[in-house]
């Protein structure tokens, strides 16, 4: 096999048999691209690659000014990759000689709850703008990813009635196919409401889409960029200076959650974390405000 079959089978077994989701593949997909231009230009190929060249490889991304994370995420994809081939193909597995570089630990950016709040508030009242705004609100409701927002389906969202109060709750399929089922809060539940009510049917134009969040130009399914526009769009027009992304309010949702006391287990399951070990990096964030609530507080904390 050349070496792009090679590779093509690599992430054929990602997709089918590791069940990995499609953005995870697409980018494995992209540090192979990269990957495979550099044995080119190395007259190497993937069959004669050692663990030095790919040392030379992830020097050379540092090079290009990548930053840690994203070459730790090549190091790892290559590691896969070679250990894939020691056990399919035969190859000489070297995949634990590659050194995977340790980052620093950036604690993520909650915004406040003013700051969401200006967010939503930013969206108009025509039919764009309720779509818009029943988005946020359930990004921030749910704390589910981007991706997942724009995959759901009508047919995910359950509503519930107990002792005459009615609730909604949406079936999340997140990574590796595992699906969760997350409760949604009165705000998001009537901004979900209007958008059903008003905006959804006008875009649709009769079609069979089955999709929850509609283009409102070809009524097909609202794509994770033009979702990720609205983010950006709402935070230019409430004046938010910074990068704002949909992982900012997966970031608020965790925080702010256990701001208010839930337990590190309920949101880990909220989230889809396989470990708990990946939600108490927001246990830190928490610490941080007690520390300098303390510090500015206390008599005696200086």
């Amino acid at each position: 096999m050349d070496d792009r079959s090679l590779i093509e089978s690599f992430l054929d077994h990602c997709a089918i048999e590791r069940g990995l989701a499609k953005n995870t593949v697409s980018s494995y997909r992209r540090d192979l691209e990269k990957f495979l231009n550099f044995l080119v230009q190395n007259q190497k190929s993937i069959s004669t690659v050692t663990p030095s060249d790919v040392a030379a490889f992830l020097h050379t991304l540092r090079q290009a000014k990548l930053n840690e994370s994203s070459i730790a995420r090549n190091a790892v994809t290559l590691r896969s990759l070679f250990a894939f081939l020691a056990k399919e193909v035969g190859f000489e597995s070297f995949s634990k000689e590659i050194l995977v570089p340790r980052s620093a630990k950036r604690l993520p950016k909650a915004l406040t709850v003013s700051e969401i709040a200006g967010l939503i508030d930013s969206c108009a009242d025509d039919l764009s703008g309720i779509r818009d705004r029943a988005l946020l609100e359930l990004l921030y409701a749910t704390g589910a990813r981007v991706s997942e927002i724009v995959s759901l389906n009508r047919s995910d969202i359950t509503e519930n009635k107990q002792e005459g109060v009615r609730t909604i709750t949406i079936r999340v399929r997140g990574k590796g196919g595992k699906e969760r089922l997350v409760p949604v809060g009165s705000h998001a539940r009537l901004a979900l409401d209007q958008y059903l009510i008003r905006a959804r049917p006008v875009f649709a134009r009769g079609l069979k889409e089955e999709a929850l969040f509609l283009n409102e130009k070809r009524g097909t399914r609202l794509s994770r960029q033009s979702a990720w526009q609205v983010v950006t769009d709402a935070a230019r027009r409430s004046g938010m200076s910074g990068a704002i992304s949909p992982h900012g309010l997966r970031h608020s949702f965790a925080t702010h959650l256990l701001d208010g006391g839930a337990d590190i287990r309920v949101v880990q399951e909220l989230l889809g974390h396989a470990s708990v070990t990946t939600t108490q990096i927001y246990t830190l964030v928490t610490i941080d405000k007690l520390r300098e609530s303390y510090a500015s507080a206390h008599p005696r904390s200086r």
